[in-house]
């Protein structure tokens, strides 16, 4: 967990970026990504330099070379345990003329995050500035992982509330909700086609963290988890490299985050590779119909992007394979015949799970538009018996442009310190949504249409055209109000009248 003063040294670091020129938060956080790449080659090389030394045997992975660069800059001074105690102007000349041209050329560890390197560029103005972020990032202690992911989650904060990049970043809690709603195994291999940030891979591998300890013990889960478990896709090649550090700064070694436009023809689908999906796709509207892949128009024929991705998740996942993704609300009720084919495939031929209604204020300051959660699982056969929706109407944060906290910090989130009243639950409804997934083949299978969870059948669902909207199922409670009659009415307006014309005469009686 970060500390205040951590807090507060970042915060002037960021400051120190913008009164320098560097006004686009993702470029600041480029920065500090490259440099916290830097920092992590020279612990690579420090644990080979004492494995060396422990076993009396050459280094077998020389990370940085023995002599010197083309410049004549030795390798060794690029070093941050070398760089860290330099003079500003000496540190800024190394940085910007030799180890970012390192950092470019390196082919490194072998990992997918010397290949996102590859595009390096040091914008950082001054050897102060420079001298002030690597004299912060010194400060973490790399070896904690639980510090030095916070600490890339708050950085990365600071990009959503710049507002211009937010779309970027699904809400953390949000992204916990849906993978403790899918429950992600050590035998898993997850991916997010549109991966941006990384946030939901970063969740899925700290719940596998908290609910599977032994984990990272056993050689062959440790070796899945780190090298196998975990695809991104994404076209940007700033979030590529933002994403890729921030799975590393989670303690997840070299996850396989590459640069792919999923809905792209240009890339093959990797069908049926992945046992669980987890998303926030960017839904642009319609898109370039030639450019598309053929594989997913045989699919449906749209240029709607939210209904690509999810025919694209139908083929990326294995039989078997769940998913939990976040559409927005046109794909559940619209009329067209891709929007109604592409449901009838998800309720027919696979297992429609959940249909779970967002606030449309999640996702504030950046898009008020209406959303939900549709966790389904790839058959190929059917099995959609029941349906369970359930009507979030608060997720513990103010549903305007501030998105404050209406709790405190104990009653956030899907699995809070402390428990919630009912007052309380008005405005987290997370636990409860989770509890009431939990019981969805049993005790939600009685619930009347008037309360925040119930089930429909999917012969109901067919005859309504496959219609997903909430709004088409629930029931609202209206109040018993009791009419009276005319003429009781009426001889009440009198008895009423009666009495104020009393009360007037004794009060004149009483002034004389």
């Amino acid at each position: 967990m970060l500390t205040g003063e951590l807090r507060s040294q970042v915060d002037r670091v960021w400051d120190s970026f913008w009164s320098g020129g560097i006004a686009n938060p993702l470029e600041v956080l480029e920065q500090i990504t490259y440099l916290l790449f830097l920092r992590r080659l020279d612990e690579l090389q420090t644990l080979e330099e004492n494995k060396s030394a422990r076993l009396g045997k050459p280094v077998e992975r020389q990370i940085f070379p023995a002599g010197t660069d083309t410049r004549g800059c030795t390798y060794e001074s690029m070093r941050w345990s070398r760089l860290k105690n330099a003079a500003p102007q000496d540190m800024f000349n190394t940085v910007n003329d030799h180890a970012f041209p390192f950092l470019r050329e390196i082919g490194g560890d072998g990992s997918n995050y010397s290949k996102q390197m590859e595009g390096a560029r040091f914008t950082i103005p001054t050897p102060a500035l420079l001298a002030k972020v690597v004299d912060l990032l010194d400060q973490i202690p790399m070896q904690d992982r639980d510090t030095k992911g916070d600490l890339y989650e708050y950085m990365l904060g600071k990009i959503a509330s710049a507002g211009q990049n937010g779309q970027f970043r699904t809400p953390r809690h949000i992204i916990s909700l849906m993978v403790a709603l899918t429950a992600p195994t050590p035998k898993d291999t997850i991916c997010d086609p549109a991966s941006g940030t990384c946030g939901f891979l970063v969740g899925a591998g700290e719940y596998l963290r908290e609910h599977y300890p032994e984990l990272l013990v056993n050689a062959a889960s440790s070796k899945h988890f780190n090298n196998n478990m975990f695809y991104g896709y994404d076209f940007d090649t700033t979030m590529l490299r933002i994403g890729s550090m921030n799975m590393l700064l989670h303690g997840v070694d070299n996850p396989n985050i590459t640069y792919r436009d999923s809905l792209s023809q240009d890339h093959a689908i990797e069908e049926e590779k992945y046992s669980l999906i987890l998303a926030n796709p960017p839904f642009a509207g319609s898109l370039d119909y030639d450019g598309t892949a053929k594989d997913l128009l045989a699919v449906v024929k749209t240029k709607k992007t939210e209904l690509l991705f999810l025919a694209l998740f139908l083929k990326l996942l294995k039989p078997g394979g769940r998913a939990a993704v976040i559409v927005p609300d046109g794909v559940l009720f619209g009329s067209s015949k891709a929007h109604k084919q592409l449901r009838e495939m998800i309720v027919e031929q696979q297992k429609l799970d959940a249909v779970i209604s967002l606030p449309s204020g999640v996702f504030k300051p950046y898009a008020g538009v209406s959303t939900a959660i549709l966790i389904f699982t790839k058959t190929n056969s059917g099995g959609t018996e029941d349906v369970w929706f359930y009507d979030m109407h608060s997720d513990g944060w103010s549903l305007d442009d501030k998105r404050q906290p209406l709790l405190d910090d104990c009653k956030l989130g899907v699995s809070p310190a402390a428990l919630l009243n009912a007052d309380e639950h008005e405005k987290n409804n997370l636990p409860d949504l989770l509890t009431r997934w939990q019981q969805r083949d049993h005790s939600e299978q009685t619930n009347e249409r008037t309360e925040q969870s119930f089930t429909v059948p999917r012969a109901e669902l067919a005859a309504n055209g496959y219609d997903l909207s909430l709004n088409r199922y629930k029931q609202v409670v209206h109040e018993h109000v009791e009419h009276v009659p005319p003429k009781q009415l009426i001889a009440e307006l009198k008895q009423l009248e009666t009495e104020i014309q009393t009360g007037l005469a004794e009060l004149e009686e009483l002034l004389k």
